[in-house]
């Protein structure tokens, strides 16, 4: 019995049943078709964020690139480049380097010394012939020439410079200006470094050698390092990183010494900061009689000058200066570094380590003096006679 009783629905049960279903089943395709418009719009907004990335990431390295990027340096002589003030000699490359001469005349000059300038400087900073006493200079017959380094001054830039081509270019000097077979070489600071690359390609050119506050490269294979670590350390936190910046990474040094977000190069910025007690007293002396030349030394542009210069001093050498020969076995002439104490600049333990392991080398340290010291009186005297007659 129970099996064949079946329930009435009504009508309206019916229709409100069927209503139902249209609303559900409509509601499905309804809330289908709005999942594929909300994952079209995610995949599109996706694709906007990406492009934006790119192109940002297209213009930070365009920037980057353009920061690196020094500009051309600017050309010197006629028709309209740069005043020239100096003589100037034509290079084999077709390069041109000024000089200027000073001390008695090269004719009747019984000794002839050839000075490079050093760091951020130029020709007519020849210390030894600026501060030497005229006396001197006359009673042993002294001829100095000093020359803009490339890059500096009035000196056609050399894109491939390398240590090599800085003595090179030296004897070509040395050679057009007839100096003879032989002649004294004068650095002081960066230029004191650089007579390192003297005694490597061209000792046979040389009578004799004197390197004032030589710049050391922590970098030099030669040197411990826990020396080299120990004398980096002291430096200033900026000059550390300056100089990492040119040694391992030399294609960013214009942008490292022109940005704004770091602090630059203490030499660069001209620090007072670098100066020890000696230097301060001297400021007066050796900073005379620059107006008007000051703006010399970086006119052709800051990286063919300065900047060039860092990749170089500071860079990887072919050659390890702690290992050269001495260049006169027989005692035909002497080398000598002259060094002061309290030199800020180049720290003195390295100095007296490079001392050491070249034996032939005559090693002057000067007691409370800083790295400006060859401007104190008396002291380019002091170098030019141990130099030329064997005089301490």
């Amino acid at each position: 019995m129970a099996a064949e009783v079946k329930r009435k629905i009504s009508a309206a049960s019916a229709r409100s049943h069927t209503r139902r279903s249209k609303s559900d089943s409509s509601s499905t395709i309804s809330s289908a078709g709005g999942g594929d418009k909300n994952g079209g719009g995610g995949e599109t907004n996706g694709w906007m964020f990406m492009k934006f990335l790119l192109v940002f990431f297209a213009g930070f390295l365009a920037w980057a690139y353009q920061a690196a990027c020094p500009p051309a340096p600017k050309k010197v002589g006629p028709p309209d480049g740069l005043p020239i003030t100096t003589p100037r000699i034509k290079l084999r490359d077709g390069r041109y380097l000024s000089y200027k001469e000073f001390g008695v005349p090269k004719e009747s000059a019984k000794y002839k010394i050839i000075y490079v300038h050093g760091f951020d400087s130029v020709k007519h900073y020849a210390v030894v012939a600026t501060t030497a006493s005229p006396a001197l200079i006359e009673d042993l017959g002294i001829y100095i020439v000093s020359f803009d380094r490339p890059g500096y001054g009035e000196s056609d830039p050399d894109p491939k410079r390398t240590l090599k081509s800085l003595a090179t270019d030296t004897e070509e000097l040395a050679d057009q200006l007839e100096l003879g077979p032989k002649f004294y070489a004068v650095g002081f600071s960066m230029g004191g470094q650089i007579i390192y690359s003297y005694l490597k390609y061209i000792p046979h050119r040389l009578a004799g050698a004197a390197l004032i506050a030589p710049v050391v490269n922590y970098w030099w294979r030669g040197l411990p390092a826990n020396l080299s670590q120990q004398a980096f350390s002291t430096q200033f936190l900026q000059d550390q990183w300056s100089l990492r910046v040119a040694h391992y990474l030399p294609s960013l040094t214009y942008w490292w010494n022109t940005q704004k977000l770091f602090p630059i190069l203490t030499v660069i910025a001209h620090s007072p900061d670098i100066l020890s007690r000696q230097d301060r007293e001297l400021v007066p002396i050796f900073t005379a009689g620059r107006a008007g030349i000051e703006e010399q030394v970086r006119h052709q542009g800051e990286y063919e000058s300065v900047h060039r210069d860092l990749n170089i001093g500071f860079g990887s050498w072919e050659f390890d200066p702690t290992e050269i020969e001495n260049p006169f076995p027989e005692n035909e002439g002497s080398v000598h570094i002259w060094m002061g104490d309290e030199d800020i600049l180049v720290p003195v333990m390295l100095q007296r380590y490079i001392a050491q392991q070249l034996p032939w080398v005559k090693y002057h340290e000067l007691t409370g003096a800083g790295h400006m010291f060859p401007y104190a009186k008396g002291n380019s005297d002091a170098i030019l006679k141990a130099l030329l007659v064997g005089e301490t």
